[in-house]
């Protein structure tokens, strides 16, 4: 089960990337443009995913398109939400309760990359990995 600090240690990492404090909770942002953020249960989310998101820790993050949104849905519809609003699509929620730290920081990362400038993601890539 990944945790918000899990989430924030990974965000930490990328560079550029800014926490901030939102109304719905907490918001992560490269070069000003939202990438990852805490879900909250807001009047416009549909009934049933406003029940979940309200009972347990949700995140959304930007995907490059909508259809690897509709695609995780598909795949995993016990991790992934049906649908939150329209507002900043595309992208996909999660439950944090249920997705694995491998899979948080592959979903982490990539919503970075797509809104992350080409220089930042190209220093990215030359950081040597360990291991």
């Amino acid at each position: 089960m990944a945790t918000l600090a899990d989430l924030r240690r990974i965000a930490a990492a990328l560079p550029g990337s800014e926490e901030r404090a939102m109304t719905g909770g907490a918001a992560w942002f490269v070069r000003n443009k939202l990438y990852a953020w805490e879900c909250h249960p807001w009047p416009s989310i549909p009934a049933d995913m406003r029940e979940i998101i309200a009972s347990e820790l949700v995140v959304g993050v930007k995907v490059a398109e909508p259809l690897e949104a509709r695609a995780l849905v598909q795949m995993s519809p016990d991790v992934f939400l049906r649908e939150t609003t329209r507002w900043s699509e595309p992208k996909v929620a999660f439950r944090m309760a249920a997705i694995d730290d491998d899979h948080l920081a592959e979903l982490v990362t990539e919503a970075w990359r797509v809104q992350a400038p080409r220089y930042l993601r190209r220093g990215f890539d030359d950081i040597p990995t360990a291991g």
